[in-house]
């Protein structure tokens, strides 16, 4: 029975062992917390017109106009505006996955910067758009042959009674 015991101290031993490795992994989430709070990223436009200031999750925080954006159309002003917006937006963003990939990249093996750099890019185009004319037609929908497991437009997915 001495044996028994000494293998269940040993097995609790091991799993008190893990709870102590997941603690420590954790504790940093309340300070990572706090520093995604404290995210600040201001981007002024080319032309010095405007300035957006944009926080934790996108939030925009700030945004101010010089006297001169009051001298562009309405519609140049909107684009610098939103230009300015996405920038400042994008810059937020890169801050937080640099705080997440500082706190965990390492553990969890994933580059949460590059994923968000990625996004990115193919939010904001890195590539331009096909024009309409060129864009590829709608493919028709395949129809399933009956008994298909995919064919969910045939009525309900239940059975009936």
């Amino acid at each position: 029975m001495s044996a028994e015991m000494d293998q269940l101290i040993a097995q609790f031993e091991t799993f008190q062992s893990k709870v102590r490795q997941a603690e420590a992994r954790f504790a940093g989430v309340g300070d990572m917390q706090d520093r995604i709070a404290q995210v600040g990223t201001s981007v002024t436009s080319p032309d010095g017109t405007v300035t957006v200031t944009a926080g934790a999750g996108g939030t925009v925080t700030d945004l101010r106009l010089t006297a001169g954006a009051m001298h562009l159309e309405a519609g140049q002003l909107a684009q610098r505006i939103m230009a300015t917006l996405r920038q400042a937006v994008a810059g937020a963003a890169q801050q937080q996955a640099a705080i997440v990939d500082d706190a965990f990249g390492d553990q969890l093996g994933v580059d949460v910067s590059g994923q968000v750099r990625q996004a990115q890019a193919e939010a904001f185009g890195t590539a331009a758009p096909e024009p309409a004319s060129e864009q590829e037609a709608p493919r028709p929908r395949r129809r399933p042959a009956p008994g298909d497991d995919d064919d969910f437009d045939q009525g309900p997915i239940l059975r009936r009674s």
